[in-house]
């Protein structure tokens, strides 16, 4: 069931029945809107962390630059998966940059913050190599534990018109 001011507003102008709109509901968002929009957020942030691990150990630098490379790079991808869809719904790109900066960076830093953290006190991962499957289990699993304790984070701020939820009003 739409919010009324749907049908009136011209970014949801034909959007009926497309389900719950966060902040836009009585009651708050949905489980299933914060996972889906944790999990946008975490696609953009594992491509993003992996491709920093990959650069960094194939530079052979050590784990500060590369975990440096790997978050900053977590950040811009997480941010450009928001970006390009806002910008194909028509805004401009500093109008864009702000969306996704609102609806993207609280999420990330939680994210990232839980998966380094679970990476960091992992006995041996921060110095596995790509080869190993330490490595990759404490990746993983860090990327897993972050979206759990991400989720209800996202979830509290959609509810509250923030986060993720300032995007829908943009497809």
């Amino acid at each position: 069931m739409d919010h009324p001011t749907h049908a009136s507003a011209p970014a949801h102008a034909g959007h009926h029945g497309h389900g719950d709109h966060g902040g836009h509901m009585p009651g708050g968002a949905s489980w299933s809107t914060a996972a889906k929009a944790t999990l946008h957020c975490l696609t953009g942030c594992a491509i993003g962390e992996i491709l920093g691990m990959v650069i960094g150990t194939a530079l052979l630098w050590g784990n500060v630059p590369t975990m440096a490379l790997a978050i900053a790079l977590a950040f811009l991808f997480g941010y450009s998966f928001t970006l390009f869809a806002v910008l194909r719904a028509g805004l401009s790109l500093k109008a864009a940059i702000k969306v996704a900066l609102a609806a993207d960076t609280v999420s990330i830093a939680v994210m990232e913050l839980v998966d380094n953290a679970i990476i960091a006190l992992t006995p041996g991962a921060m110095d596995a190599h790509l080869s190993d499957g330490l490595f990759w289990s404490a990746l993983l699993g860090g990327f897993a534990v972050a979206f759990v304790v991400t989720t209800p984070v996202n979830k509290w701020m959609i509810g509250r018109g923030k986060g993720h939820a300032v995007v829908h009003a943009y497809h």
